[in-house]
């Protein structure tokens, strides 16, 4: 069933700045705020309750239409997506071992994989189609553990994580010829995300994601993406492109990255986890010295890549 547009879009953007605003404060009193550092890319006192209070609203709008009967999506992939927000709620106030961390995320995607999230075609790349059981499940949660992290990676610039997820669901939409399953739940985590812009870009009393915040919309793009790669997503015939091919392009930013960072750190015989200032949004912020335009130049880039990939298709 799909809800009433507007008066869910007006509720959540409602719903989320006053969340947001709300556990900001209580962070605050309770002295949960972001320790900077040497990789901090901010000088002001901000909180990373970011996440929590978006979560919050998608629970809390689940809850009240689930008790009225109305499926707006399935309810039980909030169970996978919950234990990852905790997870990152963990990291933010305790730090939480990285090797305890990646186990968590592979629970949440066998979870996610119960919830019927499969990966279980490959559509001819290297000439494989179908993949058995194991395979299709082994796939899978790599791929759901990839794309998590390289959320998660791409949250150290003002804006970016929030823009680079909220054009990939767009983009989603977009090029979708139905409505999918997902379509509820692409209106209610734009909306929620939206109010996050304006605390996330203020000078005082900023509001970050946090772990608990990347590893929850990581979790929600891995659902976009493995439904993607399902026979049930169908892209529009004018724009219709190898799935593959589909996905990087939307999502082209946090793949480049991660993979450019992990074989940087591998080469460099380090851990793939371990934080630090090299990512390519790190490098265009040593240029510009500004979060916004750090932010527009790789939303562009990604945009960029997604026009020159389907000018190829119409070419060809």
């Amino acid at each position: 069933m799909i809800i009433n547009t507007p008066y869910i879009i007006i509720l959540c953007l409602i719903a989320s700045a006053t969340s947001i605003y709300l556990t900001n404060l209580i962070f605050r009193k309770k002295n949960l705020i972001d320790k900077i550092n040497e990789r901090s890319s901010h000088t002001k006192i901000a909180t990373r309750s970011g996440g929590i209070s978006v979560f919050f609203i998608v629970f809390s709008i689940a809850c009240i239409y689930y008790f009225q009967g109305i499926d707006l999506f399935k309810y039980s992939l909030l169970v996978p997506l919950s234990l990852l927000l905790i997870v990152g709620l963990y990291d933010d106030i305790y730090q939480l071992d990285i090797k305890l961390k990646f186990i968590f995320q592979i629970i949440a995607a066998k979870i996610f994989i119960d919830n019927g999230l499969l990966i279980d075609n490959l559509h001819g790349v290297f000439g494989i189609f179908e993949l058995n059981r194991i395979t299709a499940q082994a796939l899978t949660i790599f791929i759901i553990v990839a794309i998590v992290n390289s959320i998660n990676f791409i949250d150290g610039i003002d804006g970016l994580a929030l823009s680079i997820v909220t054009l990939f669901i767009l983009m989603f939409e977009f090029f979708s010829a139905t409505t999918s399953p997902l379509t509820n739940l692409s209106y209610i985590i734009t909306a929620s995300l939206l109010p996050l812009f304006y605390f996330n870009f203020k000078k005082e009393s900023k509001v970050f994601l946090g772990d608990s915040g990347s590893l929850f919309i990581g979790g929600i793009v891995s659902i976009y993406v493995v439904f993607i790669l399902s026979q049930d997503y169908i892209i529009k015939e004018q724009y219709d492109v190898h799935k593959l091919i589909f996905v990087i392009s939307i999502l082209f930013y946090p793949i480049i990255d991660i993979i450019r960072i992990v074989s940087k750190r591998i080469l460099e015989r380090k851990s793939p986890f371990v934080a630090d200032k090299n990512h390519i949004h790190h490098l265009i912020f040593s240029k510009t010295k500004s979060h916004i335009s750090t932010t527009l130049i790789i939303v562009f880039i990604n945009l960029l890549v997604i026009f020159l990939v389907q000018t190829v298709n119409l070419l060809i």
